[in-house]
Protein backbone atom coordinates (compact mmCIF):
# COMPACT_ATOMS: atom_id res chain seq x y z
CA UNK A 1 0.00 0.00 0.00
CA UNK A 2 1.51 3.02 -1.33
CA UNK A 3 1.03 7.01 0.25
CA UNK A 4 1.05 8.11 -3.49
CA UNK A 5 1.56 6.84 -6.82
CA UNK A 6 2.44 9.07 -9.26
CA UNK A 7 1.38 8.39 -12.94
CA UNK A 8 3.95 10.22 -15.53
CA UNK A 9 7.15 10.86 -14.84
CA UNK A 10 7.53 14.17 -16.84
CA UNK A 11 8.38 16.88 -14.95
CA UNK A 12 5.47 17.29 -12.93
CA UNK A 13 5.47 13.54 -12.05
CA UNK A 14 9.28 13.65 -11.06
CA UNK A 15 8.76 16.91 -9.39
CA UNK A 16 5.74 16.07 -7.70
CA UNK A 17 7.52 12.82 -6.01
CA UNK A 18 10.26 14.62 -5.10
CA UNK A 19 7.48 16.66 -2.87
CA UNK A 20 6.22 13.91 -1.38
CA UNK A 21 9.21 12.29 -0.33
CA UNK A 22 10.42 15.39 1.35
CA UNK A 23 7.73 14.71 3.54
CA UNK A 24 9.03 11.22 4.05
CA UNK A 25 5.80 9.57 1.88
CA UNK A 26 5.93 6.26 0.30
CA UNK A 27 5.92 7.22 -3.36
CA UNK A 28 5.86 5.07 -6.71
CA UNK A 29 6.71 6.59 -10.07
CA UNK A 30 5.38 4.90 -13.10
CA UNK A 31 5.41 5.59 -16.56
CA UNK A 32 4.79 3.70 -20.27
CA UNK A 33 8.24 5.49 -21.38
CA UNK A 34 11.78 3.32 -21.25
CA UNK A 35 13.05 6.63 -19.93
CA UNK A 36 12.13 8.94 -17.13
CA UNK A 37 11.29 12.39 -18.35
CA UNK A 38 8.30 12.50 -20.79
CA UNK A 39 8.00 15.25 -22.98
CA UNK A 40 11.20 17.00 -21.40
CA UNK A 41 14.01 14.80 -23.12
CA UNK A 42 13.00 16.50 -26.58
CA UNK A 43 13.40 20.02 -25.74
CA UNK A 44 16.41 21.99 -26.42
CA UNK A 45 15.84 25.53 -27.14
CA UNK A 46 17.19 29.11 -26.31
CA UNK A 47 15.90 31.39 -24.00
CA UNK A 48 14.93 34.87 -24.97
CA UNK A 49 17.86 35.93 -22.60
CA UNK A 50 20.26 33.98 -24.38
CA UNK A 51 20.09 30.73 -21.87
CA UNK A 52 19.90 27.41 -23.52
CA UNK A 53 16.76 24.89 -21.77
CA UNK A 54 18.14 21.26 -22.42
CA UNK A 55 15.37 18.99 -21.35
CA UNK A 56 18.19 16.21 -21.16
CA UNK A 57 19.63 18.03 -18.40
CA UNK A 58 16.75 18.74 -16.43
CA UNK A 59 15.39 16.17 -16.35
CA UNK A 60 18.60 14.87 -14.93
CA UNK A 61 18.72 17.52 -12.59
CA UNK A 62 15.15 15.95 -11.32
CA UNK A 63 16.45 12.59 -11.56
CA UNK A 64 19.04 13.25 -9.10
CA UNK A 65 16.83 15.05 -6.51
CA UNK A 66 14.50 11.80 -6.99
CA UNK A 67 17.28 9.35 -6.42
CA UNK A 68 18.70 11.16 -3.27
CA UNK A 69 15.16 10.80 -1.54
CA UNK A 70 15.05 6.76 -2.75
CA UNK A 71 12.38 7.48 -4.85
CA UNK A 72 10.71 4.35 -6.37
CA UNK A 73 10.94 5.08 -9.83
CA UNK A 74 9.58 2.33 -12.76
CA UNK A 75 9.27 3.03 -16.45
CA UNK A 76 7.64 0.84 -19.32
CA UNK A 77 4.88 0.29 -16.85
CA UNK A 78 1.70 1.18 -18.47
CA UNK A 79 -1.98 2.12 -16.59
CA UNK A 80 -4.77 0.45 -18.28
CA UNK A 81 -7.68 0.64 -15.53
CA UNK A 82 -8.05 2.93 -12.17
CA UNK A 83 -10.80 1.47 -9.46
CA UNK A 84 -11.72 3.47 -6.41
CA UNK A 85 -11.40 1.55 -3.26
CA UNK A 86 -12.11 2.04 0.29
CA UNK A 87 -8.64 2.67 1.39
CA UNK A 88 -8.23 5.02 -2.05
CA UNK A 89 -7.13 3.66 -5.59
CA UNK A 90 -6.22 0.37 -7.04
CA UNK A 91 -4.26 1.05 -10.37
CA UNK A 92 -4.57 -1.93 -13.08
CA UNK A 93 -0.75 -1.51 -14.30
CA UNK A 94 1.18 -4.88 -16.86
CA UNK A 95 3.77 -5.67 -13.88
CA UNK A 96 0.46 -6.12 -11.29
CA UNK A 97 -1.84 -3.84 -9.16
CA UNK A 98 -1.21 -0.96 -7.48
CA UNK A 99 -2.83 0.51 -4.68
CA UNK A 100 -2.71 3.63 -2.96
CA UNK A 101 -3.82 6.10 -0.42
CA UNK A 102 -3.69 9.21 -3.11
CA UNK A 103 -3.43 9.70 -6.66
CA UNK A 104 -1.65 11.95 -8.87
CA UNK A 105 -2.03 11.80 -12.50
CA UNK A 106 0.16 13.58 -14.66
CA UNK A 107 0.31 12.10 -17.62
CA UNK A 108 0.57 15.27 -20.10
CA UNK A 109 -0.72 15.83 -23.61
CA UNK A 110 -0.52 14.25 -27.14
CA UNK A 111 -0.90 15.94 -30.14
CA UNK A 112 -3.82 16.20 -32.26
CA UNK A 113 -4.23 15.08 -36.00
CA UNK A 114 -4.97 17.09 -38.38
CA UNK A 115 -5.69 14.97 -41.46
CA UNK A 116 -4.74 16.40 -45.34
CA UNK A 117 -4.71 14.19 -48.45
CA UNK A 118 -1.47 11.69 -48.84
CA UNK A 119 -0.97 11.67 -44.75
CA UNK A 120 -0.34 8.18 -44.51
CA UNK A 121 2.75 7.89 -46.61
CA UNK A 122 6.06 6.86 -44.77
CA UNK A 123 8.01 9.93 -44.14
CA UNK A 124 5.29 12.21 -42.59
CA UNK A 125 5.62 12.55 -38.72
CA UNK A 126 3.91 14.57 -36.19
CA UNK A 127 5.98 17.47 -35.34
CA UNK A 128 6.23 15.76 -31.33
CA UNK A 129 7.80 12.82 -33.21
CA UNK A 130 10.15 14.57 -35.46
CA UNK A 131 10.99 16.14 -31.95
CA UNK A 132 11.57 12.61 -30.43
CA UNK A 133 13.77 11.22 -32.57
CA UNK A 134 15.88 13.94 -32.95
CA UNK A 135 16.90 15.28 -29.77
CA UNK A 136 15.87 11.46 -27.51
CA UNK A 137 16.78 9.19 -30.01
CA UNK A 138 19.30 11.13 -32.18
CA UNK A 139 17.56 9.90 -35.64
CA UNK A 140 17.81 12.51 -38.60
CA UNK A 141 14.35 12.02 -39.99
CA UNK A 142 15.07 13.23 -43.26
CA UNK A 143 17.37 15.62 -45.72
CA UNK A 144 14.76 18.36 -46.95
CA UNK A 145 10.86 18.72 -45.24
CA UNK A 146 8.28 21.11 -44.51
CA UNK A 147 6.14 21.85 -41.67
CA UNK A 148 2.26 21.86 -41.83
CA UNK A 149 0.64 24.02 -39.14
CA UNK A 150 1.80 27.48 -37.57
CA UNK A 151 1.43 27.38 -33.92
CA UNK A 152 3.70 28.05 -30.92
CA UNK A 153 4.69 24.13 -30.53
CA UNK A 154 6.00 23.54 -34.53
CA UNK A 155 7.91 27.19 -34.52
CA UNK A 156 10.04 26.01 -31.27
CA UNK A 157 10.41 22.39 -32.67
CA UNK A 158 11.23 23.48 -36.11
CA UNK A 159 14.37 25.92 -34.69
CA UNK A 160 15.41 22.39 -33.07
CA UNK A 161 15.12 20.77 -36.02
CA UNK A 162 17.31 23.11 -37.47
CA UNK A 163 19.71 23.15 -34.83
CA UNK A 164 20.01 19.17 -35.87
CA UNK A 165 21.02 20.07 -39.00
CA UNK A 166 18.24 19.48 -40.82
CA UNK A 167 17.33 21.20 -43.66
CA UNK A 168 13.16 22.95 -43.50
CA UNK A 169 11.61 24.44 -46.72
CA UNK A 170 9.47 26.06 -44.34
CA UNK A 171 6.21 26.17 -42.73
CA UNK A 172 2.83 26.75 -44.24
CA UNK A 173 -0.88 25.99 -43.29
CA UNK A 174 -2.90 22.87 -43.71
CA UNK A 175 -5.51 22.82 -45.98
CA UNK A 176 -8.99 23.51 -44.64
CA UNK A 177 -11.13 21.04 -43.85
CA UNK A 178 -13.79 20.34 -40.80
CA UNK A 179 -11.01 19.05 -38.67
CA UNK A 180 -7.99 21.69 -39.62
CA UNK A 181 -10.65 24.72 -39.75
CA UNK A 182 -8.79 26.78 -37.36
CA UNK A 183 -5.11 25.69 -38.26
CA UNK A 184 -5.94 26.84 -42.13
CA UNK A 185 -7.70 30.25 -41.08
CA UNK A 186 -4.55 32.78 -41.67
CA UNK A 187 -6.34 35.04 -39.16
CA UNK A 188 -6.72 32.75 -36.15
CA UNK A 189 -2.66 32.00 -36.92
CA UNK A 190 -1.73 35.18 -37.05
CA UNK A 191 -2.96 35.70 -33.41
CA UNK A 192 -0.67 32.96 -32.60
CA UNK A 193 2.14 34.34 -34.32
CA UNK A 194 1.89 37.74 -32.04
CA UNK A 195 1.99 35.39 -28.98
CA UNK A 196 5.42 34.10 -30.09
CA UNK A 197 7.10 37.41 -32.14
CA UNK A 198 9.42 38.61 -29.44
CA UNK A 199 11.46 35.02 -29.81
CA UNK A 200 12.13 35.99 -33.57
CA UNK A 201 15.59 37.11 -34.56
CA UNK A 202 14.61 40.11 -36.44
CA UNK A 203 14.29 43.37 -34.21
CA UNK A 204 11.91 44.91 -36.52
CA UNK A 205 9.33 42.12 -36.31
CA UNK A 206 9.68 42.32 -32.36
CA UNK A 207 8.87 45.98 -32.48
CA UNK A 208 5.77 44.87 -35.34
CA UNK A 209 4.18 42.58 -32.60
CA UNK A 210 3.60 44.82 -30.08
CA UNK A 211 1.02 46.98 -32.79
CA UNK A 212 -0.52 43.24 -34.00
CA UNK A 213 -2.19 42.59 -30.74
CA UNK A 214 -4.74 44.80 -32.03
CA UNK A 215 -6.96 42.50 -34.21
CA UNK A 216 -7.66 45.32 -37.31
CA UNK A 217 -3.52 45.32 -37.42
CA UNK A 218 -3.51 41.50 -37.07
CA UNK A 219 -6.26 41.43 -40.42
CA UNK A 220 -4.46 44.54 -42.41
CA UNK A 221 -1.01 42.14 -41.74
CA UNK A 222 -3.01 38.39 -43.08
CA UNK A 223 -3.69 41.00 -46.56
CA UNK A 224 -0.76 41.78 -47.21
CA UNK A 225 1.43 38.92 -45.62
CA UNK A 226 4.35 38.55 -48.22
CA UNK A 227 4.04 36.33 -50.67
CA UNK A 228 7.80 34.71 -49.74
CA UNK A 229 6.41 34.81 -45.97
CA UNK A 230 8.35 35.81 -43.26
CA UNK A 231 11.79 34.60 -42.23
CA UNK A 232 12.08 33.75 -38.85
CA UNK A 233 16.04 31.87 -38.35
CA UNK A 234 16.22 31.76 -42.46
CA UNK A 235 12.93 29.45 -42.54
CA UNK A 236 10.33 31.40 -44.42
CA UNK A 237 7.18 30.66 -42.36
CA UNK A 238 3.79 31.25 -44.74
CA UNK A 239 0.08 31.99 -43.18
CA UNK A 240 -0.84 32.57 -46.89
CA UNK A 241 -0.01 29.09 -48.33
CA UNK A 242 -1.41 25.87 -47.48
CA UNK A 243 -0.43 22.46 -48.51
CA UNK A 244 -3.50 20.73 -50.55
CA UNK A 245 -1.63 16.91 -51.17
CA UNK A 246 1.30 15.40 -49.98
CA UNK A 247 2.38 12.94 -52.71
CA UNK A 248 4.54 10.06 -53.59
CA UNK A 249 3.90 6.10 -54.27
CA UNK A 250 6.03 4.38 -51.29
CA UNK A 251 6.81 7.22 -49.60
CA UNK A 252 7.12 11.09 -49.84
CA UNK A 253 8.37 12.41 -52.82
CA UNK A 254 7.14 15.82 -52.64
CA UNK A 255 4.20 18.44 -51.53
CA UNK A 256 1.52 20.40 -53.66
CA UNK A 257 1.53 24.22 -52.48
CA UNK A 258 -1.08 26.71 -53.27
CA UNK A 259 -1.99 30.24 -52.27
CA UNK A 260 -4.81 30.89 -49.79
CA UNK A 261 -6.93 33.76 -49.47
CA UNK A 262 -7.27 36.11 -46.11
CA UNK A 263 -10.35 33.42 -45.16
CA UNK A 264 -7.94 30.82 -45.73
CA UNK A 265 -9.45 29.61 -48.95
CA UNK A 266 -7.74 28.27 -52.17
CA UNK A 267 -6.39 30.34 -54.80
CA UNK A 268 -7.13 28.29 -58.23
CA UNK A 269 -4.49 27.77 -60.39
CA UNK A 270 -1.59 28.68 -57.92
CA UNK A 271 -0.76 24.82 -56.85
CA UNK A 272 3.44 24.63 -56.72
CA UNK A 273 5.33 21.24 -56.34
CA UNK A 274 7.77 20.92 -53.67
CA UNK A 275 10.56 18.46 -53.33
CA UNK A 276 10.75 17.25 -49.98
CA UNK A 277 11.49 13.46 -48.57
CA UNK A 278 9.85 14.18 -45.12
CA UNK A 279 6.68 16.20 -43.90
CA UNK A 280 5.80 17.28 -40.32
CA UNK A 281 2.66 17.65 -39.17
CA UNK A 282 1.48 20.18 -36.40
CA UNK A 283 -1.97 20.46 -35.07
CA UNK A 284 -1.21 21.44 -31.54
CA UNK A 285 -1.80 19.41 -28.02
CA UNK A 286 -4.25 18.27 -25.78
CA UNK A 287 -4.76 17.42 -22.26
CA UNK A 288 -4.39 13.17 -22.35
CA UNK A 289 -7.28 12.61 -19.84
CA UNK A 290 -8.53 9.18 -20.25
CA UNK A 291 -7.49 7.97 -16.95
CA UNK A 292 -9.06 10.23 -14.92
CA UNK A 293 -12.47 9.79 -17.18
CA UNK A 294 -11.94 6.12 -15.64
CA UNK A 295 -12.20 6.74 -12.40
CA UNK A 296 -14.99 9.28 -12.58
CA UNK A 297 -13.72 12.67 -12.10
CA UNK A 298 -15.53 15.41 -13.66
CA UNK A 299 -14.47 17.10 -16.54
CA UNK A 300 -15.21 20.78 -18.38
CA UNK A 301 -14.48 22.14 -21.77
CA UNK A 302 -11.93 24.94 -21.39
CA UNK A 303 -10.41 26.40 -24.78
CA UNK A 304 -7.81 28.30 -23.23
CA UNK A 305 -6.90 24.94 -21.64
CA UNK A 306 -6.33 23.08 -24.88
CA UNK A 307 -9.50 21.08 -24.54
CA UNK A 308 -11.58 18.69 -21.85
CA UNK A 309 -9.62 18.81 -18.26
CA UNK A 310 -10.56 17.51 -15.20
CA UNK A 311 -11.78 19.96 -12.32
CA UNK A 312 -9.25 20.81 -10.22
CA UNK A 313 -8.74 23.71 -7.60
CA UNK A 314 -5.63 26.14 -7.33
CA UNK A 315 -3.77 22.86 -5.00
CA UNK A 316 -4.44 20.73 -8.20
CA UNK A 317 -7.02 18.59 -6.22
CA UNK A 318 -10.15 17.23 -7.66
CA UNK A 319 -13.46 16.68 -6.49
CA UNK A 320 -12.82 13.06 -5.83
CA UNK A 321 -10.54 12.74 -2.29
CA UNK A 322 -7.28 11.88 -2.80
CA UNK A 323 -7.13 12.26 -6.84
CA UNK A 324 -4.64 15.04 -7.78
CA UNK A 325 -3.68 15.93 -11.50
CA UNK A 326 -0.52 17.85 -12.55
CA UNK A 327 1.16 19.03 -15.54
CA UNK A 328 -0.13 19.23 -19.22
CA UNK A 329 -3.36 17.24 -18.44
CA UNK A 330 -4.73 20.15 -16.66
CA UNK A 331 -3.86 22.52 -19.73
CA UNK A 332 -1.40 23.13 -22.10
CA UNK A 333 1.72 25.24 -20.97
CA UNK A 334 5.34 24.72 -20.59
CA UNK A 335 7.52 22.28 -19.40
CA UNK A 336 8.43 25.10 -16.34
CA UNK A 337 4.47 25.11 -14.99
CA UNK A 338 4.27 21.54 -15.34
CA UNK A 339 7.57 21.13 -13.13
CA UNK A 340 5.70 24.17 -11.14
CA UNK A 341 2.64 22.38 -11.10
CA UNK A 342 3.99 18.79 -9.68
CA UNK A 343 5.74 20.67 -6.47
CA UNK A 344 3.09 22.38 -5.72
CA UNK A 345 0.46 19.39 -6.19
CA UNK A 346 3.34 17.05 -4.02
CA UNK A 347 3.24 19.35 -1.25
CA UNK A 348 -1.02 19.47 -1.47
CA UNK A 349 -0.64 15.85 -0.97
CA UNK A 350 1.81 15.93 1.78
CA UNK A 351 -0.75 18.41 3.92
CA UNK A 352 2.19 20.95 4.02
CA UNK A 353 0.70 24.14 3.97
CA UNK A 354 4.22 26.46 4.46
CA UNK A 355 5.84 25.20 1.41
CA UNK A 356 2.08 24.49 -0.33
CA UNK A 357 1.24 28.42 -0.34
CA UNK A 358 4.92 29.19 -1.59
CA UNK A 359 4.80 26.41 -4.49
CA UNK A 360 1.25 28.53 -5.45
CA UNK A 361 2.92 31.13 -5.80
CA UNK A 362 6.35 29.71 -8.22
CA UNK A 363 3.24 28.62 -10.52
CA UNK A 364 2.04 31.87 -10.75
CA UNK A 365 5.32 33.57 -11.09
CA UNK A 366 6.80 30.66 -13.63
CA UNK A 367 3.28 30.99 -15.42
CA UNK A 368 3.75 34.80 -15.48
CA UNK A 369 7.66 34.95 -16.78
CA UNK A 370 6.99 32.30 -19.08
CA UNK A 371 8.53 32.91 -22.93
CA UNK A 372 5.88 31.00 -24.62
CA UNK A 373 2.45 31.19 -23.93
CA UNK A 374 0.75 28.44 -25.82
CA UNK A 375 -2.59 29.98 -25.01
CA UNK A 376 -2.77 33.71 -25.22
CA UNK A 377 -5.45 33.30 -22.60
CA UNK A 378 -4.58 31.05 -20.30
CA UNK A 379 -5.32 32.61 -16.89
CA UNK A 380 -8.82 32.89 -17.97
CA UNK A 381 -9.07 29.13 -18.48
CA UNK A 382 -7.50 28.63 -15.01
CA UNK A 383 -9.89 31.08 -13.43
CA UNK A 384 -12.53 29.27 -15.42
CA UNK A 385 -11.61 25.83 -14.01
CA UNK A 386 -11.05 26.99 -10.52
CA UNK A 387 -14.53 27.94 -10.12
CA UNK A 388 -16.20 25.25 -12.04
CA UNK A 389 -14.42 23.15 -9.33
CA UNK A 390 -15.90 25.67 -6.21
CA UNK A 391 -19.05 25.32 -8.31
CA UNK A 392 -19.25 21.61 -7.79
CA UNK A 393 -18.37 21.46 -4.12
CA UNK A 394 -21.19 23.82 -3.76
CA UNK A 395 -23.44 21.00 -5.38
CA UNK A 396 -21.75 18.09 -3.79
Amino acid sequence: MYDVVIIGAGPAGLSAAIACRESDLKVIVIDEFPKPGGRLLGQLHQEPNGEWWNGVKETQILMDKAEKLNTEIKCEVSAHHIEKTDQGYAIHTNIGLLETTNLLIATGAAETAAPIPGWTLPGVMSIGAAQVMTNVHRVRVGNKGIVVGVNVLSAAIARELQIAGVELHSMALPVSNPVTKNHADPKKVMEGLVSIAHLAPSAFLRFGSKFAKAEWVRNIAVSFYPKGGVKMWGMPIHIRKAIVQINGTEKVESVTMCDVTPDGKVVAGSEKIINVDFVCIAGGLYPLTELASVIGCPFQYVEELGGHVPIHNEQMETPLKGLYVAGNITGIESAKVARAQGTLAGHSIAKNNAKMQQAMQDVKSTRDSASIQFHPEIMEGRNKIHKAFQQYEKVQ
